[in-house]
């Protein structure tokens, strides 16, 4: 919402100055999103007053002109406009003036040999206009040395506001100044608008058709107006049009256009001539299309409403005008309308047609009921003062709706609910300002919202008034206490979960991505779920029929996108709900991610060092270990396990699991899944669930200092154990950690052989085993026993022999 300071001034008689009422807004509840206000911007340029202006001896299309600007000497400048002339008034900028358009900052300098001390404005270096065939001129009265800002009446601010989708009321500027004057910044200045005294009766009326469906216009005004004579609207309303960034058009519209802005009143005005018959306004039929006012052609269905004559329709009601019944310089009879549409249908037909206007951001919203009839009348005082004409009798159809409701409203909820200690007589006079009528005695009163505040409901909405318009500022701080319940963390354990693996995710250049929720049925048995309980009944579309049992349909198609665009090295990942049936149980929550091409977690693409490897299973591997340590699962503790899904490659794929919680699964997928899909590899994935991974103990029983370093040199020793082929490499590395959990700290496989001197079945794993003493240094005789005791205990635990 935006408007200038003039504006507002011409509903509200200040009492404070322009940056307290702007600082007030804020405080009030509508925010301040910015104020443009040029007579700042333009403060260095001034009015400049060409006194000669020569012919520039390098160049036929520059002249040299002395310039005065009221003090000084005359200033030299270089300037290529043609227009400019001796005697000319036009805006000059001196150096180290900012030009607004470019960001330039002028600076003396040298033109074909001839210096230049400033410079010589058009209106588009102004920012004013795309004007630039010349140097702007100005009023032969005009002072020089003056800012030209001044002397063009650009010392007006223009202030924009958001506005809350509950404060419809203030999308007009007489709302703004309402609340501004019950904030005491000044006097609201509310003049009573007077009937229209008609002259003839209305020769068109207008009927409400909805047959059995409920109604979506309960009143609908309008009134005739003969004679008039439409052309460009007076330069003030021009001016405010301009301000808030609307283009002028001609009278009639612009009036619309004007009382949108200023009484959050819209209305619409029809050519009378081009109306065949009477209006009634009716639900669209299926297959109708309207030529609207932006030159679109919008086809509409039985959920819209419209305003229609004997020829079809001639407006979508709320929203648009159609441009066959639109005015132009040859209109001399106009229908002006007021109505009131359903908020809900105006939203959703202007959703439906991906239309959007004025009038529909405020019909959604509300406006006020009871303005239907004024605001007719104030547009015909208005129209008959400008275009002249003759007024017909008013037509309403419908009845205006009665909107008065008595709220009881105990004054001591202003205490209990907000902190703010306010007196009987300053509540009473807040709600009275705001136009609320309050009546009653103390304790409790009652009080009945005007027509324009359909968001008040009950007495905590009568506080927030209250409080917004008294200030926060006499809300008295209360201190947060300081007990053991006030400290306790906001998010539940799997809310940090999930955060945790987010962030644990993205630091390992991977991108987060958000998919739907569904995928299609085949998709659905693909990765272990189409059961029919997750099946949904109404689909958006046929490729989104189920509930996903798994995110990596969703981030399967994405990367297949992203490589179908050219971006084939991805690395994608989601944290999201997954679903193995219709019970609350049934619902996971899962951290999911997926690796392509060259998108291995040191960088993707090719490079000039080294070929380019391609991702691999380790590589999904070493992502899900990195999000369950993030997320505090007992990583060291961790089985790995060859029973992945079946969605994964049967050789290349394993599970970590915890006894038999499967915490996570990762590995290459199957090319079988892939091709399913119809894409392109190689992929390789993992999949957490969250939600199974252990809470860690409240209180633990002995904590372990954060950094736990031994003085003594750590010994490694290298082992090559002969052992079957079926046998797992991290069977081998938890029976050598088992032998003495403190002393051996870091245990590692470097070699996996098979061939040339090994038997057949058989394979070679050579582990790193490194023991970190900490009371004392190890003799040779301690490291060699537990280098015995750890061949020993591998061999009775795996089958595994020392190989010579």
């Amino acid at each position: 919402m935006k408007f200038t300071f003039s504006w507002l001034q011409e509903h509200l008689e200040p009492t404070a100055s322009f940056d307290e009422i702007v600082d007030r807004l804020s405080l009030i509840g509508l925010e301040v999103e910015g104020v443009e206000d040029k007579a700042k911007a333009l403060a260095p340029f001034v009015v400049g007053e060409v006194l000669t202006a020569q012919k520039h001896p390098n160049a036929d299309k520059l002249k040299v002109c002395t310039v005065s600007i009221g003090k000084g000497e005359p200033i030299q400048v270089v300037c290529g406009a043609p227009n400019a002339r001796a005697g000319l008034k036009t805006v000059f900028a001196a150096p180290g003036t900012i030009i607004p358009t470019t960001g330039t900052e002028l600076k003396i300098g040298k033109i074909r040999d001839v210096e230049s001390r400033g410079m010589l404005c058009s209106a588009r270096e102004m920012g004013l206009s795309e004007e630039h065939d010349g140097i702007m001129e100005l009023p032969e009265d005009a002072p020089v040395g003056a800012p030209f800002a001044q002397v063009l009446g650009l010392n007006d601010p223009v202030v924009e506001i958001a506005v809350t989708p509950n404060r419809a009321d203030c999308l007009g500027v007489s709302g703004v100044a309402r609340d501004l004057a019950a904030a005491g910044l000044g006097e609201l200045l509310a003049p009573r608008i007077a009937p229209v005294e008609s002259k003839f009766p209305a020769p068109l009326n207008v009927t409400l058709d909805f047959g059995e469906t409920p109604s979506l216009c309960p009143a609908f005004a309008l009134r005739v107006i003969r004679g008039v004579k439409n052309g460009p609207s007076p330069e003030w309303m021009q001016e405010k049009l301009r301000a808030i960034g609307l283009r002028p058009i001609n009278a009639l519209v612009d009036v619309t256009n004007f009382l949108t802005f200023d009484r959050n009143r819209p209305l619409h005005v029809f050519d009378l001539n081009k109306v065949k018959g009477d209006l009634v306004v009716r639900r669209a039929k299926a297959g109708e299309t309207l030529l609207a006012l932006d030159g679109k052609t919008y086809t509409l269905d039985e959920s819209m409403c419209v305003i229609a004559d004997d020829k079809g329709v001639e407006s979508l009601a709320g929203v648009m005008g159609g441009e066959e019944s639109g005015c132009d310089e040859t209109t001399t009879d106009v229908v002006i309308e007021s109505a009131l549409w359903e908020p809900i249908n105006i939203a959703q037909t202007g959703r439906k047609l991906g239309l959007n206007s004025d009038a529909r951001f405020r019909f959604e919203r509300g406006i006020d009921p009871a303005f239907t009839v004024p605001g007719l009348d104030l547009a015909t005082h208005i129209i008959l003062d400008i275009c002249g004409g003759e007024p017909s009798q008013m037509v309403l159809a419908g009845a205006i709706p009665d909107t008065a409701r008595t709220i009881d409203f105990p004054l001591a909820e202003v205490k209990r609910l907000s902190g703010l200690e306010a007196s009987e007589a300053e509540i009473r006079d807040v709600l009275t300002r705001l136009g609320f009528a309050v009546s009653g005695a103390a304790p409790v009163v009652q009080v009945v919202p005007p027509s324009w505040r359909a968001d008040i409901e009950g007495k905590a909405d009568l506080v927030e008034e209250v409080v917004r318009i008294l200030g926060l500022a006499r809300v008295p701080a209360t201190e947060f206490p300081r007990t053991d319940d006030a400290r306790r963390p906001v998010l539940t354990p799997l809310q940090m979960r999930v955060r945790k693996a987010r962030r644990a995710l993205a630091a390992r250049g991977m991108v987060e991505a958000v998919t739907w929720s569904f995928v299609s049925k085949a998709q659905a048995e693909l990765f272990g779920g189409g059961a029919p309980e997750l099946a949904l009944s109404n689909p958006i579309a046929s490729e989104l029929s189920d509930m996903r049992p798994s995110l990596l349909p969703g981030l399967i198609r994405s990367a297949q996108a992203n490589a179908d665009r050219g971006y084939g090295e991805v690395a994608l990942f989601e944290v999201g709900q997954v679903f193995a049936g219709d019970q609350p149980k049934d619902q996971r929550m899962s951290a999911t991610g997926i690796r392509r091409a060259t998108a291995k977690p040191e960088g993707a693409g090719r490079h000039w060092a080294s070929a380019a490897k391609s991702v691999d299973a380790f590589d999904a591997k070493a992502d899900a270990l990195a999000a369950l340590a993030a997320v505090g699962a007992p990583v060291a503790n961790l089985q790995v396990t060859t029973d992945a899904p079946a969605w994964y490659h049967p050789g290349r794929s394993a599970s970590l699991r915890l006894g038999s919680n499967v915490l996570a699964t990762f590995g290459e997928l199957h090319p079988r899944v892939l091709e399913a899909l119809d894409v392109s590899g190689p992929l390789v994935a993992f999949e957490i669930i969250l939600d199974r991974i252990a809470e860690p103990k409240a209180k633990p029983t002995k904590v372990k200092p954060p950094l736990d370093l031994s003085a003594f040199q750590p010994v490694r020793r290298d082992f090559a154990f002969l052992v079957d082929r079926t046998v797992a490499a991290g069977d081998i590395l938890r029976a050598a950690q088992g032998v003495d959990k403190k002393l051996i700290t870091d245990a590692s496989v470097f070699d996996v052989y098979e061939g040339v001197g090994i038997e057949d079945g058989k394979k070679s794993i050579a582990i790193e085993i490194t023991l970190q003493p900490r009371e004392r240094t190890l003799t040779d005789a301690e490291i060699e026993a537990v280098a015995a005791k750890i061949v020993a205990d591998v061999a009775k635990k795996t089958g595994a022999s020392l190989r010579g």
